[in-house]
């Protein structure tokens, strides 16, 4: 009767423990990418997870960026360093 009870919470812990990394699949934990691919009628889109909502899905590229590249949070494909620069330019600005 002992190890009847011992093999139904192992299995419990078991069933547990998928379902954990099943969520954690879903939400995202396990992908190293910085967008996610949105499937938008016959057509995939590469939207990054920072994007403005106030930009439709359409707008946003087919294809995944290069080496080097990313995409910004408006839908365009820019290069990384260019991109940080950028960045940097406005900080500073709204600093000022």
């Amino acid at each position: 009767m002992k190890s009847r009870n011992i093999v139904k919470y192992l299995f419990i812990l078991a069933v547990f423990i998928t379902a954990g990394f099943a969520l954690a699949d879903a939400l995202g934990f396990f992908n190293p990418r910085p967008y996610t691919i949105v499937r938008h009628g016959a057509m995939s889109h590469y939207v990054p997870y920072n994007r403005d909502p106030d930009v439709e899905i359409a707008r946003f590229p087919t294809e995944p960026p290069g080496p080097g590249e990313m995409i910004t949070p408006t839908g365009q494909i820019v290069k990384k360093t260019n991109w940080e620069r950028q960045k940097k330019k406005i900080n500073t600005q709204q600093n000022e």
